[in-house]
């Protein structure tokens, strides 16, 4: 599937229009709702105060409740911006945003208002997205997972990367704060509203997780890798800064003897290792083990304590203090974000073809 997205933080309303949905899904739409809901904001304390339905409307590709084939289109009305904040610092670049190099690359011409098409808002067309990517996988097995691992330097549970209790993990989707320990997000929570008390903010590491990926599906080449794929997918989520697979920077401190994963056979014929330090990837291949990564996201830019800058106009030297309502961390919305960019990765890697002609 190719995945648009479109629209503007500030503008009448954001979108998506995603191509390759194969005709005859019976969308349900509780569940892309759902999934919509996790990532709206205004519905706690560690988020922005910003209000937004997020309800998408669907103008194409979708007729009595099934998929058509063609592409399929949805809008999500913007009906709580206030762009009057941005006004005064809108030759002001503020640091850690895109707004210095979203002004050269487009000669001045981007929408400042919230970042524009560089905001995070772009990321709940991303998620309705993603939600159709999940319907399509699960009709063969696939499940996509994720949780706040780490959020200022106070680390959850990680995943059981061999045998995953997938009930267990589909119930971190019901949490508002979802991590796997509920006395380390209770931490994570203090730590969050003490930067927001200082006027800062905080950024962490969400770990995620695809199972039921078949073994076989991917490459050895520049286009054809797993890592690759994925990678592609989770970069273009604003935040995310960095991408490991397995054990990622991890296995810089270790032996090949540990590194390795040893194969066996199960009791059900299925080649399966004993450990999964690789993430279920070989050579840019899936082994048919649990597909693990993680996803290092950076502190909300916007922040409330001054910080130097330059004017776009002139390039001197000016002082910024960011106001509006942001997120003093954005972990807990970026959850089911870090899910939709897998779940269109894990759609991607299964229609593409695999073995000998």
């Amino acid at each position: 599937m190719r995945c648009t997205l479109f629209g503007e933080s500030h503008g009448p309303g954001i979108g998506v229009v995603l191509e390759g949905v194969p005709a005859g899904l019976t969308l349900d739409m509780d569940e892309v709702l759902a999934e919509m809901a996790r990532r709206a904001p205004g519905k706690s304390a560690v988020a922005t105060a910003r209000r937004e339905a997020d309800a998408p409307r669907i103008i194409s590709g979708l007729f009595e409740g099934r998929t058509t084939g063609s592409p399929l289109c949805a809008l999500i009305e913007n009906t709580d911006a206030r762009s009057s904040s941005y006004a005064a610092t809108r030759f002001l670049a503020r640091p850690g945003h895109a707004d210095y190099t979203g002004f050269v690359r487009y000669a001045g011409c981007n929408d400042y208002r919230g970042g524009g098409h560089f905001s995070g808002r772009i990321t709940a067309p991303l998620v309705f997205a993603g939600a159709v990517a999940k319907q399509l996988l699960r009709l063969k097995g696939i499940r996509v997972f994720a949780h706040i691992l780490e959020a200022a330097g106070i680390a959850d549970a990680p995943f059981d990367a061999v045998a995953p209790d997938e009930a267990a993990l589909a119930a971190i989707a019901g949490r508002d704060f979802p991590v796997l320990d509920e006395a380390k997000g209770q931490a994570m929570r203090e730590a969050i509203l003490a930067a927001r008390a200082d006027g800062d903010s905080v950024g962490g590491v969400i770990e995620g997780m695809v199972t039921g990926l078949e073994p076989g599906l991917g490459g050895p080449d520049l286009d054809d890798t797993v890592e690759g794929l994925f990678a592609r997918q989770l970069f273009a989520v604003p935040a995310v800064k960095g991408v490991a697979f397995g054990a990622g920077f991890g296995f810089a401190a270790m032996r090949g003897s540990a590194a390795n994963d040893a194969f066996y056979t199960d009791a059900g014929g299925r080649v399966r290792t004993r450990s999964n330090h690789n993430g279920g990837i070989n050579g840019g291949i899936t082994n048919g083990m649990p597909l693990l990564f993680t996803a290092a996201v950076k502190p909300t830019p916007s922040i409330a304590l001054p910080q130097e800058t330059i004017d776009l106009r002139t390039k001197e030297r000016a002082e910024i203090r960011v106001s509006g309502r942001h997120d003093p961390c954005i972990l807990p919305r970026a959850v089911p974000v870090i899910e939709a960019a897998a779940a269109l990765a894990a759609a991607a890697l299964i229609a593409a073809p695999k073995g000998a002609l």
